[in-house]
């Protein structure tokens, strides 16, 4: 049986307090006060993007109309 490390509960996402302090060496000029610089996403970009979401979304899509017309049949083999 192997055991849990204690590094795959570490978050390392959450900040309670800005640490961008000028000095650090992960000190970043441009992100004062938490905002970020927006990158701007043109129209095909954003038409891939949703593409890409749907091609995600597509197979387990298909597998839940399967599984539901699989179920349908069955209740009209049974009831009839």
């Amino acid at each position: 049986m192997s055991r849990k490390s204690d590094r795959d509960d570490l978050d390392t996402e959450t900040t309670f307090a800005n640490m961008n302090v000028e000095g650090f060496r992960w000190y970043d000029p441009s992100r004062k006060n938490g905002k970020r610089e927006k990158r701007k996403v043109d129209r095909k970009e954003y038409r891939q993007m949703v593409r890409g979401a749907f091609a995600a979304i597509l197979p387990f899509f298909l597998i839940f109309l399967a599984s539901v017309g699989v179920v349908g049949l069955l209740m009209y083999l049974w009831l009839s």
